[in-house]
C-alpha cells in the first residue's frame, strides 16, 4: 500500500494539483464585487410579487430572471464553498461562505411568493400563456414540478417564514462539518518501526488498509475513542438536524420526513423500502464474504478494523495519480471518443483538487458545472483512489452533458440519478482491469476490490439508509436522538449485516458520528440504488455496444427534463422494481463463487 506521506499546508501544494478556482473568480476582490453587484436582486425578485399570473410576458420575464440568478448565485456560492473546502480552518473563506449563504437565504425569502402564485394560476390560463408566448414552453417541466406539489405549498407569508428559517435548519450540518473537519483531532499512532502516523479523516481508511494489524487496530481506536468522547455533542448535531427535517415535513403536510424528501425528487417511497427488503433477503451473500475474508486472512478472529485491508496482498501496489488517469481513460473508452475528450479536458485543465492538505475537507466530491465541474479528492496513490477518480469524473461528465444539452431550468439532475454515472464508471474500470489480466492472483485481487465495492456501496449504504430511517422515525415519535440510542441501534445493524463470522467491536457503535451523509436528508440510499442501476447499464454497454452507449448518452444529457424514474428508463433500467437490486446482488454472489474458486 502507499505509505503515508507528509500532509502539506495548502500553500505548499503544487498548483497543477489544485483546482482552478480562478475560472470562477480570478480574485477574492472580484468575488466581493460580484456579491455587491448582486445585492439588488432580492428587490428585483420582489418586484414580481403578486404579478406572476397577470400576463404571459410577466411570467416569462420572471422565469428568465430565475435562470440569470441561478448562474450568478451559483458562481458566488461555488467559489466560496470551494475556497472554504481547501482549508476549513481558514477564517476568511469561512466568513465568505457565511456571507453568500446569508444572501442565498435573502434570495429565497424574497422569492417565497413565487411557488404559491404559480400554483394559483388556473390550468386553462397557463395553457393560454403558453400559446400566447411560445418561449414559455421551455419552462414547462419547471412549472409542472412546482404545480405538482400544490398540497404541500403554503401561503406567501408562510413560505417566507420557511425560507427565513433555512439558515437555522441548515446550521446543524454546518456545525457538524466544522467539528469533524476543522476542530476534532485524533491521537497519533506508531507503526512497528516506530514511525509516527497521523490519524485524520483523510488518512483513516488508508490506515485501515495497512497490512499490520496493530496499525489498523490503533487507528480504529484512535478515531472511534475520540468520537466516543464527543458522543453527546455529535448526537446533539444529529438530533437538531432531524428536528429541522420533521419541522419542515409537518409544516408542509407530509406524512413523514421520508415522504417529504423523496417527493422533492419524485421518487416513490416504495423504492426506499424495496431496497432495504431486497438487501435483507440477500444478506447471506455478505455473510459468506465475511467468512471468506476471515479464512483468507488466516485469523482466529476477524475484527471490524480488518474489513479494509486487501486479502490478496501480492497486488496491493501503488498507482501514482498520473498513471491512474491513463488507466481510467482506457477503461472508459467504450463510452466513445466525445466522452474521452471531455474527460481529458478535465484532467488537463485543473478541474481536480488532488491531494490532502492540512485543514482540507475530507472525502471526495464533484460539484458545480459553470464554467466547468470541480472535483475534490484526497488522493493516496491506491487502487481505491483510482476508483474514486473514475467515480467523481463520472459525476462531472454527467453534469457537463446535462448543462450542454439542457436549458438552465432543466440542467440540474436530481440526487436519485446522481450516483449512476459515477458508479457506471467504476464498473467499467473494474471490468477493464479484469479483462486485461491473465494472472489468477491478480484477478482475485481485482474481484475482491469489486466485492468490496458491493460491500461498501450496496450493503453498507443500505445499512446507513436503514439507520437514517430509524433516526427519523425515532424523532417523529417525539423522542430525542440520544447518543446511547444511536449507538445501540448502529451496533445492532452492524451485527445483523455482517453476521457471526466477525467480531463486532464495541467501537463501531460510534461510526455514525463520522458520517457526513446523515446530514444530507435521505441521500445515502441512492448510492445503493445508483450502484444497482449502474451495474445494469455497464453490462448493457459492454454487451450491446453502440445502441446501449447511445441510450446512456441520452440519460447523461437529460438533466432534470423528466422525473428520475423515466430518465433511468432511457438507459434501460426500471427502479420501481427490486429487479436491478436483486440482479446486482446475484452478480455479487457469482463473483464470490469465482473468488472462492480462485483462492483454492
Amino acid at each position: 500500500m502507499a505509505k503515508q506521506k507528509h500532509i502539506p499546508k495548502r500553500s505548499e501544494v503544487d498548483v497543477q494539483y489544485t483546482w482552478a478556482t480562478e475560472d470562477l473568480f480570478a480574485t477574492d476582490e472580484l468575488w466581493n464585487s460580484a456579491l455587491e453587484d448582486a445585492k439588488d436582486l432580492p428587490e428585483l425578485i420582489q418586484s414580481f410579487c403578486g404579478r406572476l399570473g397577470e400576463s404571459a410576458n410577466t411570467l416569462y420575464e420572471y422565469l428568465k430572471l430565475g435562470d440569470e440568478l441561478t448562474l450568478k448565485l451559483g458562481r458566488l456560492i461555488n467559489y466560496a464553498m470551494r475556497k472554504s473546502d481547501e482549508d476549513t480552518a481558514n477564517g476568511t473563506y469561512q466568513a465568505m461562505k457565511g456571507r453568500v449563504m446569508s444572501f442565498y437565504v435573502q434570495i429565497a425569502s424574497a422569492d417565497a411568493f413565487s411557488t404559491p402564485e404559480i400554483i394559483a394560476i388556473p390550468d386553462e390560463k397557463l395553457a393560454a400563456f403558453m400559446e400566447e408566448k411560445p418561449e414559455l414552453k421551455v419552462y414547462r417541466r419547471k412549472l409542472d414540478r412546482i404545480r405538482r406539489r400544490k398540497a404541500h405549498t403554503l401561503s406567501d407569508s408562510e413560505e417566507r417564514i420557511l425560507a427565513l428559517s433555512g439558515q437555522v435548519t441548515s446550521a446543524p450540518g454546518e456545525i457538524g462539518s466544522a467539528f469533524r473537519n476543522a476542530d476534532i483531532r485524533f491521537p497519533d499512532i506508531t507503526d512497528s518501526e516506530g514511525n509516527i502516523l497521523k490519524v485524520t479523516q483523510g488518512s483513516f481508511v488508508p490506515l485501515l488498509e495497512n497490512p499490520d494489524v496493530n496499525v489498523r487496530k490503533a487507528a480504529f481506536e484512535s478515531l472511534y475513542h475520540t468520537f466516543e468522547s464527543f458522543k453527546n455533542t455529535t448526537a446533539a448535531f444529529l438530533d437538531a438536524q432531524v428536528k429541522g427535517l420533521i419541522f419542515n415535513a409537518r409544516v408542509r403536510n407530509y406524512e413523514s420526513t421520508l415522504h417529504a424528501s423523496l417527493d422533492e425528487t419524485e421518487v416513490p417511497v416504495s423504492v426506499y423500502h424495496n431496497l432495504i427488503n431486497a438487501v435483507h433477503e440477500n444478506l447471506g451473500y455478505l455473510h459468506r464474504y465475511v467468512e471468506l475474508r476471515k479464512k483468507l486472512m488466516g485469523v482466529d478472529e476477524l475484527h471490524m478494523y480488518d474489513l479494509y485491508t486487501p486479502i490478496v496482498s501480492d497486488f496491493d501496489k501503488e498507482i501514482p495519480y498520473e498513471a491512474a488517469k491513463e488507466i481510467v481513460i482506457k477503461a472508459l473508452a467504450p463510452l466513445g471518443e466525445d466522452y474521452i475528450e471531455i474527460l481529458k479536458e478535465g484532467f488537463n485543465n485543473r478541474w481536480i483538487d488532488v491531494y490532502e492538505n492540512e485543514g482540507k475537507r475530507s472525502g471526495a466530491y464533484s460539484s458545480c458545472g459553470d464554467p466547468h465541474p470541480y472535483v475534490l479528492l484526497n488522493h493516496k496513490d491506491t487502487l481505491d483512489s483510482m476508483f474514486t477518480l473514475a467515480h467523481e469524473m463520472g459525476h462531472s461528465l454527467h453534469t457537463y452533458y446535462s448543462i450542454k444539452n439542457q436549458p438552465v431550468c432543466d440542467a440540474d439532475y436530481v440526487i436519485f440519478v446522481a450516483e449512476v454515472a459515477s458508479t457506471c464508471n467504476e464498473v467499467l474500470l473494474v471490468k477493464y482491469l479484469l479483462n486485461n489480466t491473465s494472472d489468477k492472483r491478480e484477478r482475485a485481487y481485482l474481484i475482491n476490490h469489486f466485492l468490496e465495492s458491493f460491500r461498501s456501496t450496496l450493503y453498507r449504504q443500505t445499512m446507513f439508509a436503514e439507520f437514517e430511517l430509524f433516526m427519523n422515525q425515532l424523532g417523529e415519535t417525539g423522542a430525542s436522538l440520544t447518543a446511547d440510542a444511536l449507538c445501540e441501534k448502529y451496533y445492532e445493524l452492524n451485527k445483523q449485516y455482517f453476521g457471526d463470522a466477525i467480531v463486532v467491536d464495541k467501537e463501531i457503535a460510534h461510526e455514525w458520528a463520522r458520517i457526513p451523509h446523515f446530514f444530507y436528508n435521505f441521500y445515502v440510499f441512492q448510492y445503493a440504488t445508483g450502484f444497482s442501476a449502474a451495474c445494469a447499464i455497464a453490462n448493457r454497454i459492454l454487451t450491446e455496444g453502440e445502441p446501449a452507449v447511445a441510450d446512456y448518452k441520452r440519460f447523461l444529457s437529460a438533466g432534470g427534463s423528466a422525473d428520475p424514474i423515466t430518465i433511468l428508463k432511457m438507459a434501460g433500467v426500471d427502479m420501481t422494481t427490486a429487479a436491478p437490486i436483486n440482479d446486482a446482488l446475484k452478480l455479487f454472489g457469482e463473483l464470490l463463487d469465482e473468488m472462492e474458486e480462485l483462492m483454492r
